[in-house]
């Protein structure tokens, strides 16, 4: 079974969530039909019929999968990890995040994962045992700071395809809360793609709103599989 904080995010989206979350979404100034401007989106009254609500949904480009991991040393790793829904309109994706806990409020050892459907949130999957990811390491103190922004930040850049001609080449993210401090990664296809990695990185730090000085790393999951985060040595950096 999910633990109790995502429970209610299981058996599909509730469709009277709409109302609760439209304020979530950061508004700026981008153009009515840009991607991130189309993740605020909600449905019209119909001109004439004020008793009836048109209710429009957003397809997203693709169907994302939301996973849960929590760490329990009984059981073989696959087991501690559950799919939760899958979510492929913009109006799904907001009631998802408004059932589930911020990834502040997860335990220590769990972890939230996002990605495309028919990927599964390991090295292992062929679609990701080629790639690597981008690494945003936080001290302790940011979890209750920066974790959530910096979170939702990277899922509004998965699903709104912020990454261009090269989004399909991200696989997801995923969070990692961990006692040392939190981490969260944008997983991509494939490690060799130096013009690509490199493009979805300067994207990801720049979405991020993180200073020009901090500088994040890229590893090759061939390198993390076979050695400590600590010993992973970063391919590229921005």
């Amino acid at each position: 079974m999910l633990a109790d904080e995502i429970s209610e995010a299981e058996g599909g989206i509730r469709e009277r969530e709409e109302k609760k979350v439209a304020e979530r979404m950061p508004m700026g100034k981008e153009a009515p039909n840009s991607p991130r401007a189309s993740l605020s989106l909600r449905g019209k009254a119909q001109v004439g019929s004020p008793m009836k609500v048109k209710r429009e949904l957003h397809p997203l480009q693709n169907r994302w999968a939301l996973w849960f991991f929590k760490n329990d040393r009984s059981r073989a790793w696959q087991d501690n990890l559950q799919l939760v829904t899958k979510v492929d309109t913009v109006e799904d994706f907001w009631a998802l995040y408004s059932h589930i806990q911020l990834a502040s409020k997860l335990s220590s050892g769990c972890d939230y994962a996002l990605f495309k459907d028919g990927i599964e949130p390991m090295w292992e999957d062929s679609r990701n045992k080629r790639g690597g990811r981008w690494l945003v390491s936080l001290a302790k103190q940011q979890r209750h700071v920066e974790l959530d922004r910096l979170w939702l930040e990277t899922l509004l850049c998965l699903i709104g395809e912020s990454f261009e001609e090269h989004s399909r080449d991200v696989c997801g993210a995923v969070v990692n809360i961990r006692t040392k401090g939190d981490k969260i990664a944008v997983w991509t296809r494939e490690a060799e793609n130096q013009a690509g990695v490199l493009h979805i990185g300067r994207i990801y730090k720049e979405r991020l709103g993180l200073s020009p000085k901090t500088i994040i790393g890229y590893q090759a999951h061939a390198d993390t599989a076979t050695k400590s985060n600590s010993l992973a040595k970063n391919k590229f950096v921005v």
